[in-house]
């Protein structure tokens, strides 16, 4: 079952970088109390996510913050050692959380995997994006296809949480 607008994030374990080395981080422990930007990738260095989708939640992190969002998070199917990469070459870091679900745990309870393997790629998220608060959803915006971007674009997230947060 695929999560909805209202529906409360099940509990699961990411894997962040911290400055000792990986750690997990629960879901818990990233949404709890916190007004947060979530967007998928269906892996890092693609070319959608490497040139179009982390690119535009960088650049409007200030917008994001001056929202009232306390955290912008990109997850995806990706080893933290990747993220971390990938977040330091396109000049996330420090702006956008990583959120590493290797095993796909997190991905496979809110409905929003695919099956790549055909391609080459295995088990990944859908692209998505979307509003948090204090860990329910509030905006949940999903592409029809992987190479798409607009309806999980910073962009479209941005114009949408002045009618969501109220």
């Amino acid at each position: 079952m695929t999560i909805e607008v209202g529906s409360r994030l099940p509990d699961a374990t990411f894997t962040v970088m911290a400055a000792d080395g990986p750690k997990p981080m629960t879901t818990a422990e990233v949404f709890s109390g916190k007004k947060v930007a979530l967007f998928a990738v269906p892996g890092a260095y693609t070319p959608t996510c490497h040139k179009a989708h982390l690119p535009g939640f960088v650049q409007r992190a200030g917008e994001l913050a001056a929202k009232g969002i306390d955290t912008i998070a990109c997850t995806s199917v990706n080893d933290i050692f990747v993220l971390t990469h990938w977040a330091k070459d396109c000049e996330a870091d420090g702006k956008v959380l990583m959120l590493a679900d290797g095993g796909a745990e997190f991905v496979k309870k809110v409905g929003l995997d695919i099956d790549l393997a055909s391609r080459g790629f295995g088990v990944r998220s859908k692209r998505y994006a979307m509003l948090v608060e204090d860990g329910v959803v509030k905006v949940l915006n999903v592409e029809d296809a992987p190479p798409q971007h607009d309806k999980s674009s910073a962009e479209t997230l941005c114009s949408m949480i002045d009618r969501s947060l109220g």
